[in-house]
């Protein structure tokens, strides 16, 4: 693993690099993205960095300067091949009152690049009682702000699943803690549209553009109960089949997920840079 702070390549990457009282640490004032690492080459770093400036701008943060995050992505692959890793950048409110306000200096920003073993072939789900606010004001944006995703996931994984689901405030299939769903009811691939609450997912976007899918909302209860399969999408799992959802045997991967794994491997290539 390798980790670069505003600028610096850490000679430890563990070591200590962000003052206590950074806003992203204190309150969890930030954002980031993760970009997937195949072979040495980034996957859709620009959406990813497009993502990100468009999250500073609805957390009310400046924008990243991207030319320093290209910089920190480029120091901590340097000399790391990895076969398969990932890179994860943050851009957090800087130093600041150790309460909700912030302060007025710079944003801090991180970048760390490490390996990682790939995911199963797929997945247990399981909905959890907790609701995804749509309506919020962190609804659709990938701030570190996790604590939500932390509780939820602990859940599922107590009940034997690697990924947790909410539905939102209206009952409806919104997303996993790190992953946008998608299912198939009568053949037809189906997932959340974005008013749902759900993140704009990279990979949710490129199934849309490379296979295609209806956007839909509909009652979580309904997806669970008709539907013949679902896969997670994510920028670590890609299309990753969900073979059981609260206890209900899906029989993965189904035709339309191994269809779209297939389309995804044939385009991957594309947005390797």
């Amino acid at each position: 693993m390798r980790t670069w702070v505003n600028g610096d390549l850490l000679t430890d990457p563990d070591a200590p690099a962000i003052a206590a009282r950074d806003h992203g640490v204190t309150v969890g004032d930030g954002v980031f993205e993760v970009v997937k690492v195949v072979d040495g080459r980034l996957f859709a770093l620009e959406p990813h960095l497009d993502r990100m400036t468009r999250s500073a701008r609805g957390l009310g943060l400046p924008e990243p300067d991207l030319e320093a995050v290209r910089q920190g992505v480029a120091a901590v692959l340097e000399g790391e091949p990895l076969s398969l890793g990932l890179v994860r950048i943050t851009w957090t409110g800087g130093l600041a009152p150790l309460g909700s306000g912030r302060g007025d200096g710079p944003p801090s920003l991180v970048v760390v690049g490490t390996a990682r073993d790939p995911w199963p072939d797929t997945a247990a789900v399981a909905t959890v009682r907790w609701p995804r606010n749509e309506r919020g004001a962190l609804a659709g944006l990938k701030t570190t702000s996790y604590g939500e995703n932390v509780r939820a996931l602990a859940h599922a994984r107590a009940e034997g699943a690697s990924e947790a689901i909410f539905a939102n405030l209206q009952g409806h299939l919104c997303e996993g803690t790190g992953t946008n769903v998608f299912y198939v009811v009568d053949g037809e691939l189906r997932t959340p549209t974005l008013a749902s609450g759900c993140l704009a997912g990279i990979t949710r976007r490129l199934i849309l553009e490379w296979y295609g899918a209806t956007e839909l909302d509909e009652p979580i209860e309904t997806v669970i109960g008709r539907a013949s399969e679902a896969f997670l999408a994510s920028t670590t799992r890609d299309a990753q089949a969900i073979h059981c959802w609260d206890g209900r045997d899906l029989g993965a991967p189904g035709p339309v997920t191994t269809e779209v794994r297939k389309v995804w491997r044939e385009r991957e290539a594309e947005l390797l840079g």
